[in-house]
C-alpha cells in the first residue's frame, strides 16, 4: 500500500507540474505546434535520467524514492496519451509534416534528454 500512495503521489505533483509546464509553454507559443506537450514530454525524459542517474551513481537502493519520483513524478509528468491525441488531430487538419515532425522530434530528443540527464547525473 506504501508504494501505491508513493506513486500516486508524485504521479498527482507530476500532473501538475505538466500542466503548468504547458500553460507556460503555451502562453509564449504559437498553438500550430503543441509545444507545451512536446516541453514537458522531452524534460520528463531529461528527468528520468537524471533520477536514474542520480540514484545509481549514488548507490541509493531505497524503492521508495525511485517509486515516488520515477513511476509516479515521471510518469505523471510525461503523458504518452495526450501525444497521441495530439498527432491524431494534426492528422486530421491535415497537417501532415506538423505531426511527423512532433512525433520524429519528440523520439529522437526524448532519447538525447535522457541519455543527457543519466550522463550529467553521473558527473
Amino acid at each position: 500500500m506504501r508504494t501505491v500512495l508513493l506513486i500516486a503521489l508524485g504521479g498527482a505533483l507530476g500532473s501538475v507540474f505538466r500542466y503548468l509546464t504547458a500553460q507556460f509553454i503555451n502562453k509564449y507559443t504559437q498553438l500550430f505546434f503543441p509545444y507545451g506537450t512536446f516541453a514537458a514530454n522531452i524534460l520528463g525524459c531529461f528527468l528520468i535520467g537524471l533520477f536514474l542517474g542520480y540514484l545509481e551513481k549514488n548507490h541509493i537502493t531505497n524503492p521508495d524514492l525511485k517509486f515516488f519520483l520515477v513511476t509516479g513524478f515521471c510518469g505523471g509528468y510525461t503523458t504518452f496519451s495526450t501525444f497521441s491525441n495530439e498527432n491524431v488531430q494534426l492528422l486530421q487538419a491535415n497537417q501532415i509534416g506538423t505531426a511527423f515532425l512532433y512525433i520524429g522530434l519528440s523520439v529522437v530528443l526524448g532519447l538525447a534528454a535522457t541519455w543527457a540527464g543519466l550522463t550529467i547525473s553521473k558527473l
